[in-house]
Formats: structure tokens, C-alpha cells, sequence
């Protein structure tokens, strides 16, 4: 368990936590929530060591392993991707040589029945166990499966890490780490540079991870699934809830709420005191109640309210000029660089008013096709735009586009027209631009600042189509919110480029998947596309486990080949399959309603293990070694259903 005792942090004249206390379980997964600045990074590299509190200490088991990946780092590139990620067992491999120099001395000693011959054989079984607790031999298997689980192929193990962009590296940094099997996870904002598949994989991950972890994100999908607590981070104090993001919120609601009442109740009362001292000041009669008063006024504790904007602010993209009824069509679009085809002969079309995801894994060409309907980039085949389409585009690269002389209110100021120009100050604190901040140049805002301001500046230009890539991983949850808004309220058409599943949940209503150079439709939603997805996965294992199958010595007889046109079952047939399987679909959700209920009277367990003497400690864990057997023994009947499905 680590524990943080009586944190206080100060930056110059500003104290950004004051007697912060909290423990950190072994099995904790455990969100922390802010905003922008309320210090969630500083917490994470005060528990990984890389920072000094101004006071109080930071209290882990000696030998604890931590694993902290930040949000920015510098890389070398001196290695391959595979033996970057080797780099993760290298204290495996001291004790690999070890275990091998105590190996060879065994093969020549002589003196078996000396006491140091009988240390040198102890040892050599201890190195030998903790070999096989770690792996062992079995870590080029880990390497492989971790790499190919954040979006590596296996071309790309021997290539240098110099040849991949920084999202691409910071995902070596990921797998490094998660390699490493600390006792604790520290991540800031790893989903940033992930695809939604990689995404899925790292949530499935961490939930089964035996050690604890501790996360900073703004993608509240993966923090609901990966999360069963969070800690938020709020004028200089702490938090603590026993829930996942979601549900957070609910509670942080409430929350304030009491807050505010506690807070107008003690204006009131303050209010009510200083006219009392004010009205009776310099009357003798009632000096005594006057100095009770100002003493009373002294000794009062002020009550803060949280920096939570409840408030509901509505940004609207200009109305949208009219254009033709399709608004981008694409006939056989292929587009190569160099000798690798990322596009080969796609064929799609985007009709007006049309919100749709461009989703897959990295490097399939999701941004390529962006661009390529921009005109930015020259490729083979026909891209035509509808009669009357203006585009309004944003890119990570849009940020370099904006006048650095200007400040930040003159960019906005100037594209702003109408009733809008009123609110500049409103929409630019919506997205993290609050006081002074509205008078900085440009020149001197941070990467993260400068996309900011462009997605601000893309709001107010009266465009009919968007075309938005990874329009969220510079924004916290709030901005999200008020932009997936403006998209939905939106009457043009919008193309979203996006890993960020809960942004993209109710947003479009189409898909295209990209993926082996082509792009493929699927109608509905984010989630609908990712069960597809899911089914689809679970069909190519079981044809991989088909095709890996030993085949019996004697073949049989092979059937006379059917015209397609013939019948594959007789009514009765199908009508029989058609039971079994809606049988088997509610066997298979009355498993996972079974392990999810099992799961919950688990972590009930843990909470009461956490305050309980010794004697209930027993007790307790007698009870969650008898779920566990429960939860495993439901997790290899859902299996067999599943198979059988």
C-alpha cells in the first residue's frame, strides 16, 4: 500500500495542495479528476519520486515497483522497436547470467558435501523460481504479445524506434512499462496517441492486472472500464469517491450542491453579523456584543465552492451554407507512399447533413483520406465535392496556421461576427482560457494551447462540412461536451476522425472502418460498429483454431459440391438452430449477469477488508477466496456457452 500523508505543494506565492492525505490500495484502480491545472500530473510524478513536496511524505514498501509513464518524453534512438521493449527485462536477464555463472561453477565443483556447495545449490533453485515468476525464458512471447496488442505488427519489431512519429513511440514507452510488471501503474493521459483497438486491449489489460493503477485521462470510456475509484482534485483539496467516472459525476453533483447551500447559509450569516457590527459600532451599549461579533467573525472557518461550473453553455457552428445532396463522393481512391499502398480502389460517398466516424487502427489511412479531401495530398482515382460544399477543417496542424502576433482574443475576435462577439470571453473559457490568458500572444501558447484555439476559431466559421481529426485529445471533458454538442446541433454534414469512443457515442450514425487499404460502411453507431467488430474478431480466432487443427490420417470421403442456390437446411432444420441459439444467447447473458453480480460482492469484500480487524479479516477473506472460486468457475461456463454460441 502506498500512503500520502499531509501533502502540501507550493508553486512561488501559489499552494497548489495543502495537507492532501490518501492511501493507495494494492488492487486499487483509481482515477484522478480535475481540471486543467488543479495539479493531477504533479500528483502522479510526487508518488513516481520525480518531484518533492514542499511538506509531507510519500510512504510505499521498500522494493515497490513503480511504473509511470508522463505525458511528454524524450526518446532515443539508438535501438529497435523489440529491443527498446527488451529494455523491460533487464533485470530478468541479470538473472539470467547470474543463474547461468552459478550453473557452470555447480558443473565444476567437487565438494558435495560442503556447506557452500549446498548454499550454491540453494541459490541456484531460488534464481530458478524467481525466473519462472517472472517468465523466464517465456518473455519474447510477452514482448510480442504486448507490441501486436498496442498496434505493432510484426514487420515493425526490427525497425528503429527513430522511424515511428511520437505517438508511435510513446506506445514503445507503454509497452516498456507494462512489461516491466510493476506494483503500480502511474499513466498520464495513455490513451492520447492509441486507436480504438489498442484502446480496448490496454482497458482489458489493466482490469485483470494484479498490481494497483493510477490514471489520468480525459476519455471517460475508458476510465468507466477501467476505473472503481476517483480522487478529484479541487482547490488545493481532495475527493475521495469509491466509483468510476460516471458515476463520479453523479456524486460530485450532489456534492456541490450541498456546498452552494452551505456556502449561501453562511453568507447569509455573515452578512447578517457585519450589519450588526455596522449599525452598533458606536453605540457603548452594545460594545460588548459588537466585539463578540468581530471576534465570531475572525475565528469563522470560509467556505469554499468548488471551481464547478454547472452552467450550460450553448455554442452553435454558423448556420450551414446549402449545398448539393451529396457532399463528397470517392470512385476508386488509392494512395501510396512510396512502395506501401495505404488506400487501394476505395469507393464511399457522405450524403449532406450526414455525421459519420473515420475509425481503425493507426497508419490505415484514416487521416490520409482527410487530407486527401482537403486536395492536400495527390493520389489515384476521382474525388468529387457536392455543388456548394465549403470545408472547415481541423488537424493537428492547424495550430501552426494561426497569426502568432496576434493575442488570443484578436484570433477569435477577428473570424467572430454578430451576437457571438459577445461571448468570446464565455467560449474561450470553455475551453480553457480563462483570465489573463485571453491576452497572451499566440507565439507563446504550448502546442496543446495553439490546437485549442484552432478548434475555438473552426466554431465560428460558416462552413456545410467538417472535417475534424482527433478533434479531442487536447480537451478536457467539459469542451468535449460543449463541442460534441455543436457537432450534433450542427445542420451541415461533419466527418470525424476519432479514437475517443464516448465522443463519438450518439454523435454519428455511420461508420467507415478502415482497415487493409479499404474502407468499409457499417450503419449505426460507435458501439454498434465495435460489437461487429467484436464478433468479427471472435469469428477470425475460431477460423485461425480451425485451420491450426491436426487433420485425421484418413481423410473421408468428400461431399458432392452444392450450387449455391440449394438449400443449406430444411425448415425444421433452421427452425431448431434458430431455438438453440436464442437459448444459448440468454444462457450467455444470464453468465455474465451472474459474474457481474459475483464481481460486485468481490470488491463489497475489499471495501470491508480495508477497515476491518483481525478477526473479520479472517472472516472476509475466507468469503472473497469462495467468490473468486465462484467468479472462475462462471468465467469457464460463460466460456463454454460462448464457444458453443
Amino acid at each position: 500500500m502506498i500512503s500520502i500523508n499531509q501533502l502540501t505543494v507550493d508553486f512561488g506565492g501559489f499552494r497548489l495542495f495543502e495537507d492532501i492525505t490518501f492511501n493507495i490500495n494494492p488492487k486499487d484502480r483509481l482515477g484522478l479528476a480535475g481540471k486543467n491545472g488543479a495539479g493531477k500530473s504533479t500528483m502522479l510524478k510526487i508518488i513516481a519520486g520525480l518531484q518533492s513536496p514542499t511538506s509531507g511524505v510519500v510512504s510505499m514498501p521498500k522494493g515497490y515497483k513503480v511504473g509511470y509513464l508522463p505525458q511528454h518524453m524524450k526518446h532515443e534512438n539508438l535501438r529497435t522497436v523489440f529491443e527498446e521493449a527488451e529494455l523491460a527485462f533487464g533485470e530478468l536477464k541479470q538473472m539470467q547470467a547470474r543463474l547461468e555463472q552459478k550453473n557452470a561453477e555447480l558443473a565444476t565443483r567437487t565438494d558435495y558435501d560442503s556447506d557452500a556447495y549446498m548454499d550454491l545449490i540453494t541459490e541456484v533453485t531460488e534464481l530458478n523460481e524467481r525466473l519462472d515468476m517472472m517468465g523466464g525464458a517465456n518473455y519474447h512471447a510477452q514482448i510480442e504479445t504486448t507490441l501486436k496488442g498496442l498496434g505493432f505488427e510484426r514487420s515493425d519489431f526490427g525497425r528503429n524506434t527513430g522511424e515511428f512519429s511520437g505517438g508511435w513511440r510513446m506506445r514503445i514507452e507503454l509497452a516498456k512499462i507494462l512489461l516491466s510488471c510493476p506494483d503500480i501503474f502511474l499513466l498520464d493521459e495513455p490513451t492520447n496517441h492509441l486507436d480504438i483497438e489498442s484502446i480496448q486491449w490496454l482497458e482489458d489489460f489493466l482490469k485483470d492486472y494484479r498490481g494497483a493503477v493510477v490514471v489520468i485521462s480525459h476519455d471517460r470510456a475508458f476510465l468507466d472500464h477501467v476505473t472503481n475509484r476517483t480522487i478529484e482534485i479541487v482547490l488545493g483539496k481532495i475527493y475521495d469517491y469509491k466509483a468510476n467516472y460516471t458515476k463520479y459525476l453523479e456524486l460530485r453533483q450532489e456534492r456541490w450542491e450541498q456546498q452552494m447551500n452551505a456556502y449561501k447559509n453562511q453568507q447569509k450569516m455573515i452578512e447578517d453579523t457585519e450589519r450588526f457590527i455596522e449599525r452598533f459600532r458606536y453605540k457603548a451599549t452594545k460594545s460588548v456584543q459588537v466585539q463578540s461579533r468581530i471576534k465570531q467573525l475572525e475565528k469563522i472557518e470560509r467556505i469554499e465552492v468548488d471551481e464547478f461550473d454547472k452552467s450550460a453553455l450553448n455554442i452553435k457552428f454558423p448556420p450551414a451554407p446549402h449545398s448539393g445532396a451529396i457532399t463528397v463522393r470517392g470512385r476508386g481512391i488509392t494512395k501510396a507512399y512510396a512502395e506501401h499502398v495505404v488506400l487501394d480502389s476505395v469507393d464511399f460517398e457522405v450524403a449532406r447533413g450526414e455525421k459519420v466516424a473515420f475509425v481503425g487502427r493507426n497508419g490505415e489511412g484514416k487521416s490520409t483520406m482527410a487530407r486527401i479531401i482537403m486536395h492536400e495530398l495527390e493520389h489515384k482515382g476521382e474525388l468529387v465535392l457536392g455543388h456548394g460544399v465549403k470545408i472547415g477543417y481541423f488537424a493537428q496542424n492547424q495550430a501552426d496556421l494561426l497569426n502568432n502576433e496576434y493575442t488570443v482574443f484578436e484570433t477569435i475576435d477577428r473570424v467572430a461576427v454578430g451576437d457571438i462577439r459577445t461571448r468570446i470571453r464565455d467560449i474561450l473559457g470553455a475551453f480553457m482560457f480563462g483570465g489573463e490568458d485571453v491576452d497572451k500572444k499566440v507565439g507563446v501558447l504550448s502546442g496543446g494551447e495553439k490546437t485549442r484555439l484552432a478548434m475555438v476559431r473552426l466554431l465560428l466559421e460558416p462552413v456545410n462540412l467538417l472535417v475534424l481529426d482527433e478533434p479531442t485529445n487536447h480537451l478536457d471533458s467539459r469542451s468535449k461536451e460543449i463541442l460534441k454538442q455543436a457537432i450534433l446541433d450542427f445542420d451541415g454534414t461533419a466527418i470525424v476522425v476519432s479514437h475517443d469512443r464516448e465522443f463519438l457515442d450518439g454523435l454519428v450514425s455511420k461508420v467507415y472502418e478502415f482497415r487493409n487499404r479499404k474502407m468499409k460502411e457499417h450503419l449505426g453507431g460507435i458501439y454498434d460498429f465495435l460489437q461487429y467488430r467484436k464478433m468479427e474478431s471472435l469469428r477470425e480466432l475460431e477460423g485461425r483454431k480451425a485451420a491450426a487443427a491436426p487433420q485425421p490420417a484418413v481423410q473421408p470421403a468428400k461431399p458432392e459440391p452444392r450450387t449455391q442456390s440449394a438449400p443449406q437446411l430444411t425448415y425444421e432444420e433452421q427452425r431448431e438452430r434458430n431455438r438453440r441459439r436464442s437459448n444459448l444467447e440468454k444462457a450467455v447473458a444470464r453468465s455474465e449477469a451472474r459474474i457481474h453480480d459475483l464481481e460486485q460482492q468481490q470488491k463489497e469484500i475489499e471495501d470491508k477488508l480495508a477497515a476491518a480487524d483481525a478477526q473479520e479479516v479472517v472472516r472476509l477473506s475466507a468469503q472473497y477466496e469462495q467468490v473468486q472460486k465462484d467468479i472462475e468457475a462462471e468465467m469457464q461456463n460463460w466460456e463454454k456457452l460462448s464457444e458453443e454460441l
